[in-house]
């Protein structure tokens, strides 16, 4: 098997594009009323699924965690320590939710976390060089 996404259940569609597409510069592919969202972040996809659309379609319910969700992160790299202050204070301004100021940490990192209107954690982080696998 391939990965071939990740994909977060939401309660409210139009406002989780516009934050991921217009504060993050997530690519969108659909339109905000649709219930499953396709968007493009570095040629990764990234879906977006409509809570209610999905429980009828798997004829299940499911509990969803309220306020802050730490049971999974979206981890976002920047090329210098300058910007992820940068970042961690654009995205700020424009609605994010902080969780933790941009800290240097023990291993190198500086990085930085903020939360989407949903509750669900971002880190932006950044080793100060650019972006290698």
């Amino acid at each position: 098997m391939r990965l071939d996404g990740f994909g977060l259940f939401v309660r409210d569609m139009g406002r989780m594009i516009r934050f991921y597409r217009d504060v993050l510069g997530f690519e969108i592919r659909e339109d905000e009323d649709t219930s499953n969202v396709y968007l493009i972040k570095d040629g990764t996809l990234f879906l977006l699924y409509g809570r209610d659309d999905f429980e009828r379609m798997t004829h299940r319910r499911y509990e969803y965690i309220k306020g802050l969700n730490g049971h999974s992160e979206l981890a976002l790299y920047v090329g210098t320590f300058q910007e992820v202050d940068e970042q961690f204070r654009r995205v700020v301004a424009l609605g994010a939710t902080p969780v933790l100021e941009p800290e240097t940490e023990p291993w190198g990192q500086r990085t930085c976390y903020i939360a989407d209107p949903e509750g669900n954690l971002i880190e932006i982080g950044s080793f100060n060089k650019p972006f290698a696998r």
